[in-house]
């Protein structure tokens, strides 16, 4: 029988654990420690299957109708992924972005057709950015009040949107479960609006409460601040367990988070150019954010022989622009 498929949303999901055998080995890791490959997805991140369930949902509920322009604030790759699902559906496409994002998300997103806005651009959402030292929730909440009133669009809203939690709970959970024959004992996520780990954490709390769902932000050195305004960040990944509760997305659950590990970017870049160099593949600052907690993890010796399962977000291919992989 045909397996040929006709359309990017039939590519999306089903993507690989990789055991790296090699980095563990190298790291003195004595859990099993499984990566899921995220970057398999057609547009090579995580962000493809939120980007897929909010818009279908929008379609199905009648929000989202033909003409309209679909409207999405990001840090790169929930603007890639929905600029991709809106290319192969005939939406029009506009990403209001971070500034700071690498080259290669503009470029990704320009090459899908969509249409780009720097964050900075919007004095409304420049100012409030400034008050709150770059917090991105707080520049979301600024454009939306913005783009209220308007009807010809359709304001995608990742921080606050269900679908983003039910993506992973319906789809990379289950995946997970099952390529582990439900043998999972930690899982590793790094934060950015919080649906990954809200997701996964209610769809394995619910299988198990023994599971341990341990999230990772960026360490206080890596977000900026007055004193260091301009710091090498996590892209995509904000710290939220000391920020006000209005600058908190509605999608994060933080009921089912056991743990919270921060990491730094030096560290970040450490644990992606060693996984790279021992398993073939180049993985994105968040993936080595949360790589590195989980190797943390890995080698303490009351986790010894527990499987460890970590979301690899992205593909490193977006920052060879940035300092990851171009100054060590």
């Amino acid at each position: 029988m045909s397996d040929i498929k006709n359309s990017i949303t039939q590519l999306i999901g089903h993507t690989p654990l990789l055991e790296p055998v090699n980095y563990e080995k190298a790291e003195g890791i004595s859990a099993r420690l499984l990566v899921k490959l995220e970057l398999f997805n057609p547009n090579q991140s995580t962000k493809d299957r939120i980007a897929l369930r909010i818009i279908e949902n929008a379609e199905k509920s009648g929000r989202l109708k033909k003409g309209m322009t679909v409207v999405e604030t990001t840090s790169g790759n929930t603007g890639i992924g929905v600029a991709g699902i809106c290319a192969a559906k005939g939406y029009k496409f506009r990403a209001y972005i971070q500034d700071q994002v690498s080259v290669e998300r503009f470029k990704v997103i320009k090459a899908l057709g969509g249409e780009l806005v720097k964050f900075g651009d919007v004095p409304e959402v420049k100012e409030i950015l400034d008050k709150e030292n770059g917090d991105f929730v707080a520049g979301v909440n600024k454009l939306k009040e913005l783009l209220r009133a308007r009807d010809d669009i359709f304001f995608a809203d990742q921080c606050q949107n269900p679908a983003n939690y039910e993506a992973h709970e319906y789809t990379t959970a289950p995946e997970i479960w099952e390529d582990t024959k439900g043998n999972v004992d930690i899982v590793v996520t790094s934060v950015g609006t919080g649906g990954t780990i809200s997701g996964l954490g209610k769809f394995f709390k619910e299988k198990c409460k023994n599971i341990k769902i341990v999230a990772v932000q960026p360490g206080k050195d890596s977000v900026p601040s007055k004193e260091k305004p301009h710091p090498d960040e996590i892209t995509g990944v904000h710290r939220f367990s000391d920020s006000p509760e209005k600058n908190i997305p509605k999608t994060l659950d933080r009921s089912v988070i056991d743990e919270i590990i921060d990491v730094d970017t030096k560290y970040a870049y450490d644990a992606a150019r060693k996984f790279s160099r021992k398993e073939g593949v180049l993985l994105g600052t968040s993936s080595g954010a949360g790589l590195y907690a989980a190797t943390l993890l890995g080698r303490l010796s009351e986790n010894k022989g527990k499987t460890i399962v970590v979301i690899a977000a992205d593909t490193g291919l977006r920052y060879l622009s940035t300092n990851l992989y171009g100054e060590e």
